[in-house]
């Protein structure tokens, strides 16, 4: 008896061991499993997409919202009827009194939408897909993929952002999104170039007749191929799997506004599985060695009270400066180029500057900023200032005279911020000033519209 009591006794220690080192294996199988980064990984899915009639297509296609003012919406419908403007500023179909956020401008989006997939000018997909998109512009082209990002990598920090949104800006879309039930504008993604994903494009590009292929008004080339092939397919979302590190480029206000949206109807939806077209959001990737970052320049109203002979003084605490014999970018990181009274001058960081490591403050536009912009043109607060005006590097030289000799008085050109700068911020969870990215070319609203009712 007392050998039959010991052996169960052995026996049940053995077991509770037994379960204690199965249970202690797998915990630390899971925590390899997170310390790898591999838990987290990137999650691109295909998708269905709404998308115009080869015919519609260059008709369609518009610049994002945010880059018109109301009458210059208005301006581009009146001349373009199918321009996907009047879904996304609705409010160009009414009245100037209207409000551009009242409700009845969302419920006209949603309804001309619904008309224009009723005529046939859009049409859906049947299958889930990937897309390849290409713009072209002055000869140089770049190529991302079309997919649906997940909303919980959003928030997991598998995409990382680089600027802080504003509440009122988001409001906008968010309730534009929620009313049409759909995507309309793609956040502009960016990934450390994959030698797997690059062969897949090239293949798709090579082998596929393009669904799209026109140049816009602007005389950007956009060309769209349908990536149909399921091994292809399979490819690219097992791939991206494997990438640990997503950026967003362009488009902070619309991602965190899907992202409301999402969570919106996860609370509408509390049986939801996380498979539910809401939890994604459209998007555009592209590799970062095709990325263009072109410079955001700055130009301000006054001197501070300053003599341009005293301003001049004061910059050259912190930069050299000289003469140039007309205009010009400035070609290297630290420099800076100032028109000022039909002059155009070389500003050169000193050399305790260019030793600065903070992946932020080591930025140019925060060495602008920080040692002239603040210290000596009293901009202190440049999302706020009204004496400091942001011109995108699209718009020239030209364009910074004329506003300093216009109605401003000094303007300054930037040496664009780099794809990298903006990774090394992002890794390091920080944010960048306002207005330091300006991409070129900008991706077209209304080719691909990704709906999220279920």
């Amino acid at each position: 008896m007392k050998n039959c009591a010991e052996y169960c006794l052995f026996y049940k220690v053995s077991v509770i061991l037994y379960i204690s080192l199965v249970i202690y294996m797998i915990s630390r199988t899971d925590l390899n499993f997170k310390a790898d980064g591999r838990e987290d990984m990137a999650k691109m899915k295909p998708f269905r997409a709404v998308r115009p009639k080869k015919e519609f297509a260059a008709r369609v296609a518009a610049l994002p919202y945010d880059v018109y003012s109301r009458q210059e919406a208005k301006k581009e419908v009146e001349e373009e009827p199918y321009s996907f403007l009047k879904i996304d500023r609705a409010e160009t179909q009414f009245p100037d009194e209207v409000d551009t956020y009242d409700d009845r401008v969302y419920e006209k989006a949603r309804d001309i939408y619904q008309e224009m997939k009723t005529d046939g000018i859009y049409i859906e997909d049947p299958d889930r897909c990937y897309y390849i998109y290409e713009l072209t512009m002055d000869g140089r082209a770049q190529t991302g993929i079309v997919a649906v990002a997940s909303v919980d990598d959003y928030r997991n920090g598998v995409i990382k952002k680089h600027e802080n949104t504003r509440e009122e800006k988001e409001q906008d879309r968010i309730h534009h999104v929620d009313t049409m039930s759909a995507q309309t504008g793609p956040i502009f993604l960016a990934y450390r170039s994959n030698d797997a994903l690059d062969q897949i494009v090239s293949k798709v590009k090579t082998e596929t007749e393009a669904l799209y292929d026109f140049t816009a008004k602007d005389g950007i080339g956009h060309r769209v191929w349908k990536v149909s092939m399921a091994a292809d397919v399979e490819k690219i979302e097992k791939t991206f799997e494997q990438i640990g590190e997503i950026y967003i480029a362009d488009g902070h206000h619309r991602a965190a506004s899907a992202v409301k949206v999402s969570l919106k109807r996860r609370e509408e939806h509390p049986d939801y599985k996380g498979t539910e077209e809401f939890n994604f959001f459209l998007s555009v990737l592209f590799p970062d060695t095709e990325l263009l970052i072109m410079d955001y320049n700055r130009s301000v109203k006054d001197l501070n009270g300053l003599t341009k002979v005293e301003f001049i003084e004061k910059i050259q605490e912190n930069f050299t400066v000289t003469e140039l014999d007309g205009p010009k970018h400035p070609w290297a990181k630290g420099q800076v180029t100032m028109y000022l009274e039909k002059q155009w001058y070389l500003l050169e960081a000193k050399g305790e500057l260019l030793k600065i490591t903070d992946a932020v403050a080591s930025l140019d536009v925060s060495l602008l900023q920080d040692y002239l912009l603040k210290p000596v043109l009293g901009i202190e607060d440049p999302r706020t200032d009204e004496r400091i005006a942001f011109i995108g590097g699209i718009r020239g030289l030209e364009e910074l005279e004329r506003r300093a000799d216009e109605d401003m008085k000094v303007s300054f050109a930037m040496y664009p911020t780099s794809i990298h700068e903006l990774f090394d911020v992002a890794d390091a969870g920080l944010l960048m000033p306002p207005k330091s990215t300006w991409f070129e070319p900008k991706l077209r609203s209304g080719i691909f519209i990704h709906e999220i009712e279920q």
